[in-house]
């Protein structure tokens, strides 16, 4: 290894340590958001829970992979100013600096995307570059409204749409229409048109707006669950197989919350308005984060990671204890919901755990090198 590699891969340790410190932080944050009986203190971050999920966990980690592919060095202060942001509301969740932080963040990496995208004017990297808009734009409307609830479609787009243009560019190894790749640029268009008119003009188009957006997602759902090319890997064993299920075991979830969305789930007040942000938020982009680690973390870390079967048991929790947090707005039974979000975190919890382990466990040799690269070309 180069003696000049050692200080980036420090570098890239570091600038990660906030995000994992959040996702822990957070999953009890969230918890407690429901009742569940925790220290004060993860009572007091609920109000900032959505912002240090996307922003701390989601905008350090992406921010950090686009560094990363780069390997250029200014674009480390993404994560580094989400990072920063994260811990500013960790400390002092009632401060706007986190905020600012945030917006900081979201602005490099939109301008880190779009320099990307005036090189090659690639579908998939307008798509990437719409998505840091997205968090950027939710992250302002954040600042003026002084308050998080309307920049939520926003910051899930973020998220969706940076899922979508990696979907997008791995659409390239098998045949993909042209006019399909146009419908899922326009299928995102209109998804982030529809979060910025809810974000910026609540009172007038908000609930007409979030219901475009929800029809947005159901029909980015359709298109990932035709086009993707998980349909055909999910056929092939080993890793690859995990990662198509969880793929398409998402979009379907992606589905379900937006058949919410367009039952006026995503409006404030709404009883399925949990239901459907989890579907979105845990069904469709944490099956995305489960998949897609075992590629995902080697090439951040620079360590193989040893994948087994046991992996799909994190998986099959997430679904089962989603589906019972799901299934209580039916039963009108609170005691489901809290059963299931506890589950939500326990899931989560083990993966992360095994993931540390397989880490810990897997040589740094060809073979471990080769099977993730393989997973990676299907």
């Amino acid at each position: 290894m180069p003696s000049a590699f050692i200080p980036i891969k420090r570098l890239r340790i570091v600038l990660a340590l906030p995000a994992i410190a959040t996702l822990i932080i957070g999953i009890f944050a969230g918890l407690a958001r429901l009742g569940v009986a925790l220290p004060a203190y993860f009572g007091s971050l609920t109000m900032v829970h959505g912002a240090l999920m996307v922003g701390g966990v989601f905008g350090t980690l992406i921010g950090l992979e686009r560094a990363v592919a780069l390997g250029k060095g200014w674009p480390y202060l993404a994560p580094a100013c989400a990072g920063a942001g994260a811990v500013s509301l960790l400390v002092a969740p009632a401060s706007m600096l986190g905020a600012w932080l945030m917006l900081a963040a979201a602005i490099i990496m939109t301008i880190v995307c779009l320099g990307v995208w005036l090189s090659q004017h690639a579908s998939h990297l307008a798509m990437l570059c719409a998505a840091s808009l997205a968090w950027s734009i939710g992250n302002a409307v954040w600042l003026t409204a002084g308050t998080l609830i309307p920049a939520v479609p926003l910051w899930m787009a973020f998220l969706i749409l940076t899922i979508g243009g990696e979907r997008l560019e791995l659409s390239r190894f098998v045949p993909t229409p042209h006019r399909a790749r146009l419908l899922l640029v326009s299928i995102c268009t209109l998804l982030v048109i529809a979060a910025t008119l809810y974000g910026l003009n609540r009172a007038e188009l908000g609930e007409s707006a979030l219901r475009v957006y929800a029809m947005a997602l159901l029909m980015l759902a359709a298109w990932l669950l035709r086009f993707d090319v998980a349909r055909r890997t999910v056929r092939t064993p080993g890793l690859t197989r995990y990662m198509a299920i969880c793929l398409l075991s998402g979009y379907v979830w992606l589905a379900i919350g937006a058949a919410f969305g367009i039952a006026g789930a995503f409006q404030v007040g709404s009883p399925l308005r949990d239901a459907a942000l989890h579907a979105v938020l845990l069904g469709f982009v944490m099956s995305m984060v489960l998949g897609h680690a075992p590629i995902i973390i080697p090439a951040l870390t620079r360590q193989a990671m040893r994948w087994h079967h046991g992996f799909y048991l994190p998986l099959a929790a997430l679904h089962l204890t989603l589906a019972l947090r799901v299934a209580s707005i039916w039963q009108q039974n609170f005691t489901w919901r809290e059963w299931g979000s506890i589950g939500n975190a326990i899931a989560l919890l083990i993966f992360f755990t095994m993931v540390i382990e397989s880490l810990l466990a897997s040589p740094n040799g060809k073979q471990a090198n080769q099977e993730v690269t393989h997973g990676h070309a299907h």
